[in-house]
């Protein structure tokens, strides 16, 4: 059985103090980062210098969400500076496959990602181009919103197609994650969670990572049978 992976979200960390921001979060499996143009989405947040300096200094792999236009241009910098994992919006990319392959290529995993609204069947024929598939559970571009579980079903056909390809990618989630939404993301098929303000909001983030990670492996063994 896969074990979760939960990868807290520095939109919701004190930005003036980020490097002891990503030690509070040492223990966790990814750092997510948003990456927000004031485009693509209505709010600005950081840019590649930036994500260069957190990649310098990061205890843990980083995980990039880019909420940018034009990602078949501006994505493969962020590969470039060696982030483990790359994620780019469908909607904002016109060629996805060959940026898929490019961000492979560079040397980061590749991610896509779709908005709440927007369908997985046209996509599903590149599976093999993606290492995770980023199932929006709000609405990018603001954290602390609540989860819609109007996604629940996309999830659950994003998986069965992922098992009946026999690929090997992972479904995360992002937005509105807590112990207690995270157990219906996990019952319909994702493995990777961002969590926000789940985490940051919390005194110890520690506990908070420990405990939505029981919370997700607790609900993917009932998911799997495994006790």
């Amino acid at each position: 059985m896969k074990s979760c992976c939960i990868n807290p979200s520095i939109l919701s960390a004190d930005f003036v103090n980020l490097e002891a921001e990503l030690q509070r979060i040492s223990t966790a499996d990814a750092v997510h980062v948003d990456v927000m143009d004031n485009h693509f989405v209505p709010n600005l947040t950081l840019g590649l210098p930036v994500v260069q300096r957190i990649q310098a200094v990061s205890p843990i792999p980083l995980d990039a969400h880019l909420m940018i236009a034009d990602a078949d241009r501006w994505a493969p910098g962020f590969a470039d500076a060696g982030l483990a994992s790359v994620t780019f919006h469908a909607e904002a990319s016109i060629a996805p496959v060959k940026l898929a392959r490019e961000l492979r290529q560079r040397g980061a995993k590749a991610g896509m990602a779709l908005r709440p609204a927007t369908p997985v069947e046209p996509y599903l024929d590149m599976l093999p181009e993606l290492d995770m598939l980023l199932i929006m559970t709000v609405e990018p571009g603001f954290g602390g919103q609540a989860f819609l579980d109007l996604t629940l079903p996309k999830i659950r056909r994003a998986k069965a197609a992922i098992d009946g390809s026999g690929v090997g990618v992972a479904i995360q989630v992002d937005g509105g994650i807590t112990e207690e939404t995270i157990l219906r993301a996990a019952e319909a098929g994702a493995t990777v969670f961002v969590a926000g303000s789940a985490v940051y909001g919390a005194d110890d983030p520690a506990a908070a990572i420990t405990r939505l990670r029981e919370e997700g492996n607790r609900m993917l063994r009932s998911a799997t049978g495994i006790n």
